[in-house]
């Protein structure tokens, strides 16, 4: 099989290799107290450091998933108001955390499928978090890392928090532009799932420190005792060691592919995948504005048939896509164009698309 799931996703090429490696290096029984652990940790935040161009001032933290880090954020970065850009369901799961804990969480809110304009946008002056999501999963929408930048330009006051779940590592950010970033490694990874990764800067410790006393920021996962843990590379309680050695690993690997590389890559995948659709009498590219099409989870309205009928035929070939996410689940699919998933691949979908 195939996966071109939007995620958990088709795991990278090398990932058996090292998971035997692992078995070998008895990496599934090593204390995250011992220097092994110190090791391999210092080993994926060198690696990071590099793929992601990180400024100095910026930790890194691992937590249990993505989903951990919109209450993290908000907990450690908040007293009373956030802003959300919202524009799918996973966005608007961001502001559900922020109503859900009781804050002043304001929106704009654009339809499924849209994405923004900058020169639109209008943030409230006590904005303390300022939300976004570059790549909406959900509906194929993202956010040109030029219009975050913008973004930043317009707004510089409010920390500026963007999730970039399915859209790492092919977004090249400028993290000088943005105070926290944060991602899962099911996705653009191709990893099993079970890790968070939150991408932290200097500006985020300070109001962290600021809130400290004042309000419930997480507990063993608040910003202070993830940097605490941090600066000794371990973390406050038992993380996925696995998780982290293979992240390590993979890292390494686009490294030594070259990241500019697999962008490239990246972006001629998608490029087929949208001209096909363009062309196409039984698909349609959902995202009607094309500098809002996402390059790396591409989602088609199915025009003809059920959606069902078209997954059910692709999976008999070996070819696993993604259902429409919530009330669009019985029109369209998902495809996830994540590094993991080669040129020959997509063209072997592609094809096997034409033939429906």
């Amino acid at each position: 099989m195939i996966y071109f799931t939007p995620g958990p996703a088709q795991l990278y090429p090398t990932v058996e290799k090292h998971l035997q490696t692992a078995l070998t290096q008895q990496v599934f029984s090593q204390s995250h107290r011992s220097q092994a652990f110190k090791d391999l940790y210092k080993e994926a935040d060198t690696g990071l450091r590099e793929l992601f161009q990180l400024p100095q001032d910026f930790a890194i933290y691992f937590t249990g998933s993505a989903t951990e880090i919109w209450e993290r954020s908000l907990q450690n970065l908040t007293a009373t108001h956030s802003y959300h850009l919202v524009n799918g369901s996973f966005s608007q799961k961001y502001l559900d955390h922020a109503n859900w804990l009781g804050r002043n969480a304001q929106q704009l809110k654009v339809p499924f499928g849209q994405g923004f304009d900058v020169n639109a946008i209008d943030i409230p002056q006590e904005t303390e978090l300022l939300a976004l999501t570059q790549n909406e999963t959900s509906s194929g929408v993202c956010m040109p890392v030029q219009d975050i930048h913008a973004l930043r330009a317009k707004y510089p006051e409010p920390l500026l928090s963007v999730d970039m779940v399915s859209g790492a590592p092919f977004a090249a950010l400028d993290f000088n532009q943005v105070d926290m970033a944060f991602f899962s490694v099911q996705k653009g990874f191709g990893l099993p799932a079970g890790l968070g990764v939150w991408l932290v800067n200097e500006r985020c410790r300070n109001k962290a420190a600021a809130l400290e006393g004042t309000q419930y920021t997480g507990g063993h996962y608040s910003i202070k005792s993830l940097h605490e843990q941090y600066q000794q590379f371990q973390t406050p309680c038992t993380p996925n060691v696995l998780g982290i050695y293979l992240l390590a690993q993979v890292v390494e690997d686009m490294l030594a592919k070259g990241i500019d590389t697999i962008r490239q890559e990246t972006q001629e995948k998608a490029q087929a995948l949208y001209g096909f659709l363009e062309e196409s009498s039984l698909f349609a590219p959902f995202v009607q504005h094309a500098a809002h099409r996402s390059p790396t989870v591409i989602v088609a309205d199915v025009l003809e048939k059920p959606a069902a009928e078209v997954i059910s035929a692709l999976k008999k070939q070996g070819l696993v896509v993604g259902s429409g996410y919530g009330a669009f689940k019985d029109k369209q699919i998902r495809i996830a164009n994540f590094p993991a998933v080669s040129p020959a691949e997509v063209a072997q979908l592609i094809a096997a698309l034409k033939q429906l």
